[in-house]
């Protein structure tokens, strides 16, 4: 599960403080003083009780005069800080059942019920309410193929809430959860790692009783360009999908490239496509086209 961190209640930060705090230095949670300074400074925000009412008041008050990447709010999430260090800061919102947004949009527009890894890493701390629930598992993210259906072997460890002040490590792939609705309204605050990498590292959604993986959850938009270059035709757009599907280092890239030139050929000619993607020697590649196949034959 997300690692526990126990952070002494050292006063509080306001945002720009926290900011400060982090410096260039950022978050990097392969560097244990970089965890534990970012952790402190997320868990002194969270000792600040009112930055981030006066934050949603004052953007409420001046939203008319909004522009730009000041506004990057959404229904579930808040940025709070633009990227520096390598990580950036959001808030989270985690309504209950009996919130109206719940009922009118689902549970799935608040991620309850989606099993999944992260194909990056990040803190967060309870700021307000109980919290939301989550079942934790964790399994070996190097040893998957991450074709659909595969079992990778999940290992359940417990169920537990994101209580307030309380301070966790989630470690991409690596802890997977089940999360489920918080019993009242609350609020988490991520301190959340990027780097220009992750794009390309799949982050997987998962079916719990039979432990298999149910699909990546992080589609690029280069796959969604190669498709709609491919769909539009042309010869070059076919000459480079050829290439990506025997030699792109990105599994999902070399599918994407066969899904499009499937899509433009009829079932003969799909199918001895797909019967060229079993031999590319991409196992996540040959599952999939195996089961494409199937498909197919039925």
């Amino acid at each position: 599960m997300p690692r526990v961190i126990d952070c002494r209640d050292e006063g509080e930060l306001d945002l720009a403080g926290c900011l400060d705090a982090l410096g260039d230095r950022g978050f990097d949670p392969g560097d244990e003083g970089s965890l534990l300074a970012a952790a402190s400074a997320l868990r002194r925000l969270a000792n600040d009780r009112a930055f981030l009412g006066d934050m949603l008041i004052e953007q409420l008050k001046n939203r008319h005069r909004e522009i730009g990447e000041s506004s990057a709010y959404g229904a579930q999430s808040i940025v709070l800080s633009r990227p520096r260090g390598g990580c950036f800061l959001r808030a989270n919102i985690w309504p209950s059942e009996r919130d109206s947004c719940f009922k009118s949009s689902g549970a799935r527009t608040f991620v309850y019920g989606v099993p999944h890894d992260h194909n990056f890493s990040f803190l967060t701390v309870g700021y307000l309410g109980p919290g939301y629930r989550s079942d934790y598992y964790e399994y070996d993210y190097d040893t998957a193929a991450g074709y659909t259906g595969e079992t990778p072997g999940l290992r359940f460890v417990e169920r537990g809430a994101l209580s307030e002040g309380k301070l966790m490590l989630y470690r991409a792939h690596r802890d997977i959860h089940s999360q489920l609705p918080a019993e009242s309204l609350s609020v988490s605050l991520n301190i959340l790692r990027i780097h220009p990498a992750e794009g390309w590292f799949d982050q997987y959604g998962f079916e719990l009783e039979s432990g298999a993986i149910t699909g990546v959850l992080n589609p690029t938009a280069t796959e969604t360009f190669l498709r709609c270059a491919v769909g539009l035709g042309g010869a070059e757009a076919l000459d480079l999908a050829e290439h990506f599907g025997r030699h792109h280092p990105s599994d999902r890239m070399r599918l994407a490239s066969y899904e499009a030139r499937a899509l433009l050929l009829g079932e003969s000619d799909a199918d001895a496509l797909w019967r060229e993607a079993e031999a590319s020697g991409s196992p996540m590649v040959a599952k999939e086209a195996t089961a494409r196949r199937g498909r197919l034959a039925a």
